[in-house]
């Protein structure tokens, strides 16, 4: 018996890897995230499978369905938004089915952030605008960042900056950003992307605040900000650049 941990992408029912829908078609058990993916997904999973949504469960409720699995031999898909590897809590419960005795795997996803860009057919590396790109998230709520870990920190780089966890609080950051990426800087807001309700929103740092809210978001979004979002006129890249044949 094994424990899947496997990316389901943004939500969308056609963006996972073949090896995610072989996972999950091949186990008895499925917990997924129904706040972030289209139920279309889960058509995926066998017929008769014991699908179990986790929105409202905590990491004890998890491992203890996962036991129980254990214990009857049945692998179990726990699907993951976006890619596994980000805040996904994959850690704190595989630590815990390590305890167990418990195998398990991660097969990655497609990260909303990913998604995002692929809608607004944006780039995030731009040459000689920026060549990094910032995974985070805001500290309100939320279980504390290290204090090596400041949003000022990472906007000093005037790197394309993505963050999770943060709709809630986007107001007060984009105050904070305008600071180091000027006032005028493009922002793309993604919701439920990929998925029947999409929502895309485009602005500046300077009126982000007021789409997001008249829109009434509050979770499944992902924030990308930078210069990256609306670059004209970048050289090419080194790699691509013409080159003469003798």
């Amino acid at each position: 018996m094994t424990v899947h941990f496997i990316g389901a992408g943004p939500g969308a029912h056609d963006l996972l890897t073949l090896r995610a829908v072989r996972l999950m078609e091949s186990s008895p058990v499925c917990l997924y995230a129904g706040t972030y993916l289209d139920r279309a997904v889960l058509e995926h999973c066998p017929p008769d499978a014991e699908l179990i949504d986790t929105q409202h469960l905590n990491l004890d409720d998890i491992i203890e369905v996962m036991v129980r699995a254990h214990g009857a031999g049945r692998d179990v898909a726990r699907l993951c938004s976006g890619d596994p590897s980000v805040y996904s809590a994959v850690a704190e419960q595989a630590r815990r089915l390590d305890r167990a005795g418990i195998a398990w795997d991660v097969t990655p996803g497609v990260p909303a952030y990913a998604a995002t860009a692929a809608i607004v057919g944006r780039e995030l590396t731009v040459p000689e605008v920026t060549q990094s790109v910032v995974l985070t998230r805001a500290q309100r709520d939320s279980t504390k960042m290290p204090s090596t870990e400041q949003l000022a920190s990472f906007a000093q780089t005037r790197a394309s900056l993505v963050l999770h966890l943060a709709i809630r609080h986007v107001r007060l950051l984009a105050g904070e950003l305008v600071e180091y990426y000027g006032a005028d800087c493009p922002v793309v807001v993604g919701s439920q992307v990929s998925q029947p309700s999409e929502l895309i929103l485009r602005g500046t740092l300077a009126d982000i605040a007021d789409r997001v809210e008249e829109h009434g978001l509050t979770q499944a979004a992902v924030i990308i900000v930078g210069w990256a979002l609306d670059a004209e006129g970048f050289i090419e890249s080194h790699l691509y650049r013409s080159r003469r044949t003798s």
